[in-house]
């Protein structure tokens, strides 16, 4: 097996509230409709299964860029999302946080006997990549959720997180069947953190001698315990800064949405009155469903399509959220019945940007464009868990949630 990749993130405290969440519903739909038409459920999976690509979808969505909720929050309203029509998708979301986690056999089994898999084997693949990331990688993260994505050919992808309250970090694991070789032999195609030094790792292949010694060892002392080695310690810093973004990447999407000449042809392409503002959210959408692997390494920036719920980078513009929703599900739909020009015109979106990357070379003041969308974030009815966006001069006091994993 190969497991696609880890992710460390803070625990911030808060909850996901009902008019983040339906909203999360709802464009996370039309992503996975809008995947799922152009690649097919297989190119799905392999995107959840990527660290970074899940990341920018999280922050896409409107989730705080690299806050621990992210995982429960994205993976729930998938499953809300999208189970409800398996039909037209073919993915299935089984799963989830605490008792959720724990009802998983029960859930692959009953849709195994709706779609005539082999419901045993998705138990089993279920159970034991978690009990890999469990015990057999002793990071100091015990798992707390745990969601298994399955198509209707029996291809799945494992997104599930473990907590390490000592050190107030969750840790985000992904698995994807594709690439199954072994669930004991290297199954790490990347581990995303600070490296502060060798754990042990049962998962590796030049532990095959320890994992044989192990069980030679269990044979005459059932008692034998596996003792954690090595504790992470990373900045639970919160705001997104300049430090975090491909400043000449964002620039590019400013770009495209504020420049009149590729306004007048995404006009033509998507909708007649599409503001600059909607355009360089979807132009962020756009990637998240066309964009290469390469294009996911500052997943920052994708916060600067709808903001975040704690304000960072910038309140939810909720008008904005709406119309991008709206200009999404209307070009799947139309796609659906054989009418693809107005997904067309949201994948050339992501060209546009990388065709002025290259010839172009903006940059963005990153700070300056925070400050930008802070100021007028008020017009476009942005809101944050704190309440409502002012004008300038009429800011909301800021107040402090306490870490605590609930932003689910």
């Amino acid at each position: 097996m190969k497991r696609s990749g880890t992710a460390d993130l803070p625990l911030h405290g808060g909850h996901v509230p009902q008019w983040l969440a339906s909203r999360m519903t709802d464009i996370g739909r039309e992503i996975i409709r809008a995947l799922v038409i152009e690649h097919g459920p297989s190119q799905a999976l392999a995107r959840l299964s990527d660290p970074f690509w899940f990341q920018a979808l999280g922050c896409v969505m409107g989730m705080d860029w690299h806050s621990s909720g992210i995982t429960t929050s994205v993976m729930g309203a998938l499953k809300r999302a999208i189970n409800p029509i398996f039909g037209e998708v073919g993915l299935y979301i089984c799963g989830g946080r605490g008792n959720h986690s724990r009802a998983t056999p029960r859930e692959l089994l009953d849709f195994s006997e709706r779609t005539g898999l082999n419901g045993n084997e998705l138990v089993r693949a279920s159970r034991l990549s978690a009990k890999v990331d469990n015990t057999c990688v002793l990071d100091g993260f015990s798992l707390y959720l745990h969601t298994i994505v399955v198509s209707r050919t029996g291809e799945w992808a494992v997104i599930q997180q473990g907590m390490n309250p000592s050190q107030r970090l969750a840790r985000r694991y992904h698995w994807h069947s594709a690439t199954v070789k072994s669930f004991v032999d290297d199954p790490h195609a990347a581990i995303i953190g600070e490296n502060v030094g060798e754990i042990m790792n049962l998962s590796d292949s030049r532990a095959a001698a320890n994992r044989t010694g192990i069980v030679e060892f269990l044979g005459i002392n059932p008692d034998k315990q596996l003792r954690e080695i090595r504790r992470l310690i990373l900045d639970p810093g919160h705001a997104v800064e300049p430090r975090h973004v491909d400043s000449k990447r964002l620039g590019a999407v400013l770009a495209l949405a504020y420049e009149k000449q590729f306004k007048d042809f995404v006009d033509a392409l998507l909708l007649p009155g599409i503001g600059p503002r909607t355009v360089q959210s979807l132009a962020l959408v756009s990637e998240v469903i066309y964009g290469a692997p390469s294009r996911f390494s500052d997943p920052a920036r994708f916060a600067f399509a709808h903001g975040g719920k704690d304000g960072h980078p910038f309140p939810v513009p909720l008008a904005v959220y709406d119309e991008s929703i709206s200009v999404l599900r209307k070009a799947v739909d139309m796609a659906k019945i054989n009418r693809t020009d107005k997904l067309r015109g949201i994948e050339a979106l992501a060209g546009m940007t990388r065709l002025i990357e290259r010839h172009c070379d903006p940059f963005a003041d990153v700070n300056r464009v925070i400050e930008h969308e802070r100021e007028h974030s008020h017009r476009y009815g942005g809101i944050t868990v704190f309440g409502n966006a002012k004008p300038p001069g009429k800011k909301p006091e800021v107040q402090q949630l306490s870490l605590f994993d609930g932003s689910e």
